[in-house]
């Protein structure tokens, strides 16, 4: 890799890892995504430290656990003030005093208000859609006398979420959101447009995205889950109400948002191009989180399924391998990507973070030693994610402890805690979570 190159991160809210046709989903097309997996390497195990929009931004620009300021879903109204330690040590900040201009454009979502300056940015759009595609290109198009790096922070397909909020809207604020007009729902409502020219049944037979093959709700699901929901009655609902021709729907117009934000992001990278940057720029590509698209008959996210806690994790630079799928490695993009552009930055690791830099992951040398375990926490509970298995603790509810086998269970439909072919591991599985989560941060206790 050239040295010191720039950095482009580009963001999108809510796209689980699924949501790539690169990825092999048939009901999606992201050329512009695609386009950075063919340049670079697609990361098929990459997780975001908390399923939950604020503490997973927080986790993002900090390389910090949520859960280390107690910030473990988007109330942070019990948190007084942003420790100064984490806030000097943020990802701009640190880009900042290597020599980086760092800009920020698009959506922020972090707690207490906070702004991108916070973080050591300088703010260049306040929009998170088109606009910001515009302001980003204008940003490329300056001429740039040091390293940059540029977050380009889309809201898409973010805009999912309206779609069960307006269907069974019951709190003041639910009703707030769903009021005519929001460019939310007109976007939502284009997504949920039929395509010209096919009758209603002829959609539904061969262009609607099937129903997932996880469809059905787990027997022994912990507790968790229905006690989450019911914090939220819409979510609840739509599990309950939507019909599997609803959930189909929701597939359609999930794909469709998808397929809205690659455009805006394929503009971004053009314009890369025109401004002769792409030959020295690593671009980097993920989510905040992902969203259950009708697995087990859910939307939204914070859940510890595959689909809210997967996501996507795009990375190509120049001097890096090309077309290259890494299915093994457990990456954080949480943890792991401020190590990262400290390494790109040419700074030394810092012992205070947990996560490490990808980019000996990234090259064709032989495969370097990696973590065997990885963290994720919500506003549930905790999870340890290994190879081939997913361990949990919940916070509440009966079930707390769940244990899925993901080379027999893919699609996460029970929990193998009891089974006896697990016995020998369970202990292990046990020891390694205590390691790994010292202290619970139980918001209920």
């Amino acid at each position: 890799m050239v040295d010191r190159p720039n950095i482009l991160l580009i963001l999108t809210d809510q796209q689980n890892a699924n949501m790539l046709s690169c990825a092999g989903n048939r009901a999606v097309r992201t050329p512009a995504m695609d386009s950075i997996a063919r340049q670079g390497t697609r990361f098929e195990r990459a997780y975001c430290m908390n399923p939950m929009c604020v503490p997973s931004r927080f986790s993002l620009f900090t390389g910090r656990r949520g859960s280390a300021i107690g910030l473990l879903n988007n109330n942070d109204k019990h948190i007084s003030e942003m420790p100064a330690t984490v806030l000097k040590s943020a990802l701009g900040w640190q880009m900042r005093g290597a020599g980086y201009r760092t800009a920020y454009g698009g959506k922020t979502h972090f707690p207490l208000g906070l702004a991108p300056e916070d973080f050591g940015f300088e703010t260049i759009s306040r929009d998170d859609r088109d606009g910001l595609a515009e302001d980003c290109a204008q940003f490329l198009a300056r001429d740039h006398k040091e390293p940059f790096l540029l977050v380009a922070s889309f809201i898409n397909p973010h805009d999912i979420c309206h779609m069960a909020i307006r269907d069974f809207a019951e709190t003041p604020h639910e009703r707030r959101l769903s009021q005519p007009g929001r460019i939310e729902l007109r976007e939502l409502d284009a997504a949920l447009q039929l395509p010209d020219r096919l009758t209603e049944e002829e959609f539904f037979r061969s262009v609607c995205p099937p129903l997932p093959e996880n469809f059905e709700i787990p027997p022994d699901e912990a507790e968790a889950i229905r006690l989450m929901q019911a914090r939220s009655p819409f979510k609840h609902k739509a599990r309950q109400r939507y019909s599997e021709r609803d959930w189909r729907m929701h597939r359609w117009a999930y794909a469709r948002l998808t397929e809205r934000v690659d455009g805006q992001i394929g503009s971004v990278l053009a314009a890369l191009r025109d401004n002769r940057l792409a030959d020295n720029t690593l671009v980097v590509f993920t989510s905040d989180h992902g969203d259950m698209d009708a697995s087990h008959r859910m939307e939204h996210k914070t859940a510890f399924y595959e689909e809210a806690a997967r996501v996507p994790l795009l990375i190509a630079g120049p001097g890096l391998a090309r077309g290259a799928v890494d299915d093994r490695r457990l990456v954080s993009n949480g943890l792991d990507l401020l190590p990262t552009c400290r390494a790109v930055a040419g700074l030394e690791p810092a012992a205070e973070l947990e996560g490490r830099s990808l980019l000996p992951l990234l090259d064709a040398a032989p495969a370097a030693l990696w973590r065997d375990v990885l963290p994720v926490e919500s506003e549930m509970g905790q999870m340890m994610i290994g190879q081939d298995v997913k361990y949990m603790r919940y916070y509440q509810g009966a079930r707390r402890e769940q244990l899925v086998d993901l080379a027999a269970d893919p699609g996460e439909m029970r929990n193998a805690v009891a089974d006896a072919a697990q016995r020998p591991r369970l202990g292990e599985l046990r020891a390694a979570f205590a390691s790994l989560f010292p202290s619970a941060h139980d918001p209920y206790a």
